[in-house]
């Protein structure tokens, strides 16, 4: 059998989460030969169906379920952990919160990719007021080009949430808070696809195994962890993980798969996103 092609980001969540299967220390798990992406970027090789598991942002999920399936494990779903909007200047936030948006009036606005959660996310929270134009910039270069004037404004992910402070950036909004007010739902971010012709079952499983071991012994995938983080202070790295791997990245959960529906279903009315059948969602089988 040939190896399956995984794409995951080089972020400390993924990285930990599939250490073990990556090593080959999980038993009975298929092979894989593994490329890291930038999220941007995995979207699009499953968009091109160049990979047979990959991590993916939720927003480009409707337009990757034909071939793909969503499995129940593995991604980045939880409270507290959305995207920030971030300006060089603090604003005091407006007496009524859905004026927020308007402080982005002319502004320029950097985003981590056309189809990417975060900027989905962005467009429905400033619906009614959109900034005068958005750039798509690579996720690290989002904080730098915010520091030194290149944009108004960026949407940053990741490690950014807890570096930001030292480039003198402010927080004008959290997305994340936003989303978690509006739907009362943990905001989900990155989802783990696989052809649907594979064993969803075993794929499952093994992605359960390998994040069994991170939690077992975490010491285990620091080298690891740190030899691919954007930001290679080991404190930002464990801070990440505590946040991003949590019990959504073992099992979505009915919490967790009404997240996703209702991230699905309120792009798809703004004309953001395909439609999607909640039943679409689901993968065949949910076991081990």
């Amino acid at each position: 059998m040939d190896p399956l092609t995984l794409a995951i980001s080089p972020c400390p969540n993924d990285t930990f989460i599939f250490h073990a299967w990556v090593h080959g220390l999980v038993p009975n798990a298929p092979p894989i030969t593994v490329r890291y992406a930038d999220v941007d970027e995995a979207n699009g090789l499953a968009a091109r169906g160049e990979v047979d598991v990959a991590k993916v942002s939720y927003a480009a999920l409707p337009a990757l379920l034909e071939r793909y399936a969503l499995l129940p494990c593995g991604g980045a779903l939880g409270r507290g952990c959305g995207p920030l909007v971030l300006t060089r200047s603090r604003a005091a936030p407006p007496t009524d919160a859905r004026l927020e948006p308007a402080r982005l009036a002319g502004a320029t606005v950097a985003v981590p990719g056309e189809h990417t959660t975060a900027y989905l996310l962005f467009r429905l929270w400033a619906a009614a007021h959109p900034p005068a134009r958005v750039v798509v910039l690579p996720f690290p270069q989002i904080t730098p080009a915010v520091r030194d004037g290149s944009v108004d404004a960026g949407l940053v992910i990741h490690e950014a949430r807890f570096t930001y402070g030292a480039y003198g950036l402010h927080a004008l909004a959290d997305l994340g808070a936003w989303w978690e007010r509006e739907t009362g739902l943990p905001i989900p971010l990155g989802a783990i696809v696989a052809r649907r012709e594979l064993d969803l079952d075993r794929l499952a499983g093994t992605i359960r195994r390998s994040l069994r071991q991170a939690w077992d012994d975490p010491g285990r995938t620091c080298g690891f962890v740190l030899a691919h983080a954007q930001e290679m202070d080991p404190e930002v790295a464990r801070r990440h993980i505590a946040l991003y791997v949590n019990a959504f990245s073992h099992d979505l959960g009915a919490e967790g798969f009404r997240a996703v529906e209702a991230l699905v279903a309120r792009g798809a009315a703004a004309g953001l996103v395909p439609p999607t059948p909640a039943r679409a969602l689901r993968s065949p089988s949910r076991r081990s």
